[in-house]
């Protein structure tokens, strides 16, 4: 595992101190760590897709339409257990459709149908949510894991740390994890050793909803709320995590903690930015930034691992 990613962490948080002594309290890293659980988890989801070359830009009002359920379930039943299923299956619905319609509807590439799902669950939301506008209200257990902290850390960051795990017992010891990774390497080849691509394919779609409807989970807590609103441009954030950890677009390359490392460095940016008291437009723009410069990262890695092979393949003859 390189350590490129956490190293760059590490000096953004060494900077970013200096700056502002106020970001290394107590206080300010519990939120810190608080506001990058959706990200992260959204993020882990999104990383399993971009394994495979894909991409789900729906996980922003994915997650947006899961809280509209959520809020309507409780409006009607007063169970943690009730409305935390209704939002974690809503977002596995919506990823199971992305799935199959790519998957079986042979689209060339997930953008499209991810694009209109952005575009149908805001739109679901909206039309969902009473007045369009925000519900008030989430059942006691929903704020305490979304909200609530265990000595002083927030209950957030331990699911983003428990699912962190199962993600990585997924992805480095089972054999469906590495068939994630071969079928983002070389569809073909993976299709001729007997891999099941569709399946596959069709799973982190899955997965990434479900971790949509994780996110919307842990949102509401912390809001005691549900919006149609929710989750805007969480998609670039997500996809901005995985591409700065390391990922590449062209699949089959990317490590989980890295995207959890990339979640935490958006994170940072983000507070740093809001201590410093710079204009949130200007933050949208210093993200967009970040996320044009991974991508450039990414181009220039694959260009100069190219070239090494090259020359290896030459230096052997």
């Amino acid at each position: 595992m390189s350590l490129g990613p956490l190293l760059i962490l590490i000096l953004l948080i060494a900077v970013v101190s200096l700056i502002t002594p106020a970001f290394l309290k107590p206080v300010n890293l519990g939120n810190i760590l608080a506001q990058t659980a959706v990200i992260a988890v959204v993020a882990m989801g999104q990383q399993l897709v971009i394994l495979t070359r894909g991409i789900d830009l729906s996980v922003g009002s994915n997650l947006a339409l899961a809280t509209v359920i959520g809020g309507l379930v409780y409006q009607q039943v007063d169970s943690s257990i009730v409305v935390i299923t209704a939002m974690l299956v809503a977002g596995t619905a919506v990823g199971a459709v992305n799935g199959v319609v790519f998957v079986y509807g042979r689209l060339p590439h997930p953008f499209i149908i991810t694009l209109a799902s952005l575009s149908i669950c805001r739109g679901l939301a909206l039309a969902l949510a009473p007045g369009h506008t925000t519900m008030r209200g989430m059942p006691d257990a929903v704020t305490a894991i979304g909200g609530g902290t265990t000595l002083g850390v927030p209950n957030s960051f331990f699911v983003v740390g428990m699912f962190g795990l199962l993600f990585l017992i997924l992805t480095k010891s089972m054999v469906c994890g590495r068939w994630i990774y071969a079928v983002g390497g070389s569809p073909s080849a993976a299709r001729s050793m007997g891999i099941p691509v569709r399946g596959i394919l069709l799973s982190t779609y899955i997965i990434s909803g479900f971790c949509a409807g994780l996110g919307a989970v842990l949102l509401a807590g912390r809001t005691a709320a549900a919006s149609p609103i929710y989750g805007n441009l969480l998609e670039l954030d997500t996809i901005a995590a995985v591409i700065i950890g390391g990922a590449s677009f062209l699949g089959g390359r990317g490590h989980l903690g890295h995207a959890l490392i990339g979640a935490v460095l958006i994170g940072v940016i983000r507070n740093a930015l809001n201590l410093l008291g710079v204009d949130v437009f200007f933050q949208m723009i210093a993200i967009g930034l970040v996320i044009v410069i991974a991508v450039e990262a990414d181009v220039l890695r694959n260009h100069l691992e190219a070239r090494a092979r090259v020359l290896q393949s030459a230096s052997a003859r």
